[in-house]
Formats: C-alpha cells, sequence, structure tokens
C-alpha cells in the first residue's frame, strides 16, 4: 500500500512539474506582450498596374524600412509588434510587381515583413495609419486611381488637416546599394484619411441579410437559423463600412420579409423586392449574405458566387470577398464559382453572394452563431470590400 501511494505522489509531483512551467511561460509570455502591437494578419490587393499589401494590427504600430539587393527585397522591421500564431505569414502574390510576401518574428519585438518585388525605388511606397484600425499599406507599382466619391491624398499634409497632431518629419534618406533606410515612420507623418486609402469614402453598398420573416433558411444542428446569423453579420458589417466613410443599404434590418406582400408573397417577388433596393438606391456594389447547408454535416468551407454572364467587376468582388472572409475566419476555400441566383443576376452593380460557411456543421454553426465569430465575419467582407475598392 505505501509503495502505490509513494507512485502516486512521485506522479503527481510530476505531472506539476509539467503543468507549471507552461502556465508560468504563458504568464511570462502574457506579460511581454501586454504592451506591444499585435499583428493580426496580411491582406493582398491587386488592380491594374498596382499591387497593395495591407498589414493589420490592434494598435498603432511605428516601423523601419530598407531595401535588400539581388534579387530585390522590400524590408519592414515593425517595432515592438508580435504576430499571431494563426496569422498568415508566406503569401504568393501573383504579379509582375511582386512574387509574394514573408512575415516573421524576428526577434522579441521586432516582426518582420519581406517582400519580393521588381520594383525599383521610385515604384512603392509605405505609409501607415491609425485610427479604428491601425495598418501600414505598401503600394506597388502605380498610385490607385482615385475614383469618384474619394479624395485624393494631399502631397503635404497641412496643420489645419490634423489640428490635434503634429506632423513629424521624416528623417534623412541614406542609401547604399543595397541597405536604403528611411528611419521609422507612423501614421502621424503621412497626411492620408483612412477613407481616402481604401475607398470606401462616398461610396455606396447594398447588403442583403438572407432570408428572414416566415423564411428561416437553413438551420444548424442545435437549431441556429440561417436568417438570425445573416442578420448579425449585415448589422456588425454596417458598422465598420460606416466607420470607414460609406453608406450602407440594408435590403432588411428586421426579422421579415422584404416584399410588401410579406409572408403571401412568392420566391420570385420576395427576392425582386431585394434587387429593388439596392437598384433604387444606385448601390456601387451588391452583397447578399447567407449561410450554406449539406446533408453530410462534414462538409465545411466558404463559397463566394457571381452572375456567369456579369462583368469581370462582379468576379473580383467575389474573389476579394471570400479571400478576405477566409482570412479572417480561417474556413476551408470552397473557392468562386459562377451561379443564377436571382439577386445577383438582377441587381444593376457588381454582385455577389458569399455563403459565409456551413451551418449544418456543428463546428461552423458554432463559430457563426458567437460574438467573436459575427465580428470576424463582418470584419473579413469588409476587408474583402476595402480590397475590392482599394
Amino acid at each position: 500500500m505505501r509503495r502505490i501511494f509513494l507512485l502516486a505522489a512521485a506522479l503527481l509531483i510530476g505531472m506539476l512539474g509539467v503543468l507549471l512551467p507552461a502556465g508560468t511561460a504563458d504568464a511570462a509570455f502574457s506579460d511581454r506582450t501586454k504592451d506591444m502591437a499585435k499583428i493580426t494578419g496580411i491582406r493582398i490587393g491587386r488592380t491594374e498596374g498596382n499591387v497593395r499589401i495591407v498589414v493589420d494590427s490592434d494598435h498603432p504600430v511605428t516601423y523601419r524600412q530598407f531595401v535588400l539587393a539581388n534579387p530585390t527585397r522590400v524590408v519592414l522591421d515593425v517595432q515592438n509588434a508580435w504576430i499571431m500564431p494563426e496569422a498568415k505569414k508566406n503569401v504568393s502574390v501573383n504579379s509582375p510587381l511582386v512574387s509574394g510576401v514573408r512575415a516573421a518574428q524576428f526577434d522579441e519585438k521586432t516582426v518582420r515583413i519581406v517582400v519580393d518585388t521588381t520594383v525599383g525605388k521610385d515604384g512603392w511606397k509605405v505609409f501607415s495609419l491609425d485610427g479604428g484600425k491601425p495598418r501600414i499599406v505598401l503600394d506597388f507599382g502605380r498610385t490607385p486611381k482615385v475614383t469618384a466619391g474619394t479624395k485624393a491624398p494631399p502631397a503635404k499634409p497641412a496643420p489645419a488637416q490634423q489640428p490635434t497632431k503634429p506632423v513629424k518629419p521624416a528623417p534623412p534618406k541614406t542609401t547604399s546599394p543595397s541597405d536604403q533606410r528611411d528611419g521609422d515612420h507612423t501614421g502621424d507623418d503621412v497626411g492620408h484619411d483612412i477613407s481616402d486609402i481604401i475607398g470606401l469614402k462616398g461610396k455606396k453598398i447594398a447588403i442583403d441579410p438572407g432570408h428572414g420573416g416566415s423564411d428561416s433558411g437553413a438551420i444548424g444542428p442545435t437549431g441556429v437559423m440561417e436568417k438570425n446569423v445573416t442578420m448579425r453579420v449585415s448589422r456588425e458589417l454596417k458598422r465598420l463600412l460606416e466607420a470607414e466613410g460609406a453608406t450602407v443599404v440594408l435590403t432588411r434590418t428586421t426579422d421579415t420579409e422584404v416584399s410588401d406582400k410579406g409572408a403571401n408573397a412568392t420566391a420570385v417577388e420576395e427576392l425582386e423586392a431585394r434587387c429593388e433596393i439596392a437598384n433604387r438606391a444606385n448601390a456601387d456594389i451588391f452583397l447578399s449574405i447567407h449561410a450554406d447547408a449539406f446533408t453530410n454535416r462534414e462538409v465545411k468551407g466558404t463559397t463566394a458566387y457571381y452572375y456567369a454572364k456579369a462583368s469581370e467587376k462582379s468576379k473580383r468582388l467575389a474573389d476579394c470577398v471570400r479571400l478576405a472572409l477566409i482570412d479572417a475566419i480561417g474556413t476551408l476555400d470552397r473557392g468562386t464559382q459562377t451561379c443564377n441566383f436571382y439577386v445577383v443576376k438582377h441587381t444593376d452593380m457588381p454582385a455577389t453572394l458569399v455563403e459565409i460557411s456551413f451551418i449544418s456543421n456543428a463546428d461552423e454553426e458554432r463559430m457563426m452563431n458567437s460574438e467573436e465569430g459575427v465580428k470576424n465575419i463582418a470584419r473579413g467582407i469588409a476587408d474583402g470590400i476595402a480590397d475590392y475598392f482599394g
């Protein structure tokens, strides 16, 4: 009996020896990073003649930039920062301007971003943005065109534009054959408003929360209804887009049908009413938000659709939203597909229908029904819209 007791005590001590250091390590990591910026992801946007790389963080950051030669690499050392383990760290870019982006924890307080590029020293620029959504933006190639409803960024910010933030002049630039250092930068030394950069100011966006009223849509294993998920996501998405300068039109704002006929409307009449709201508002883009379902509950992932005979803009919108959404929620990529869905066929503007993920899958149902999941979904879709207009 004594031998059994001693064996159990030894086993308990051994377990504590394993658990306590792990707990101590977790606490030490939390203490070390509590005052550091967290790099949450890297997004890529492509337009004709331009590649835009966006590094998202949860706090404003400073960084040092320099260039390495043979081959050409633009390097950013983001200071007092750490990168989330789940953040995408190696991104291939199908562009003659940029072939890839890599990110890693360079040391305890530095995240290093490396961009492989063929662009010369005057063909790229870097700036950071503060505000509600801090980020570093790297533009390669031509400056993105400023479309109607946006204003061109000023070449030199006047003091009146930023009355509460003094402009910090950039340090003198020195150049060596393999190292061009521009010094430390913050969002203060760039006179850009966030809406100028992502192109949402003045944009009108129609959002269609799928189903509603007597039409619950698909129902998950625990009874979560698609119509409720789409409404929650749409409201949060509206809040995010309006915060960045867009005008947002929802086809429905409560749990109800859109058609004046209510529950008595035919399926076509209901869908027609949704299209009419977007068309009458003369929206720039249209997004219909849904949750997928299948008889096999193991099936999962994210899909975006566009009308087969629509313009290339609809496909690009679908691609941008799908890729950014997958980056935000980590779902399986089921691709962008053509469709004949009424709401994307009968709207007058670029349109996409996005299936967030499968509500019939228990894990994805749980994610879509959580507060964190709803916020991440909305943020991903908003990022995709920003990429489309960017």
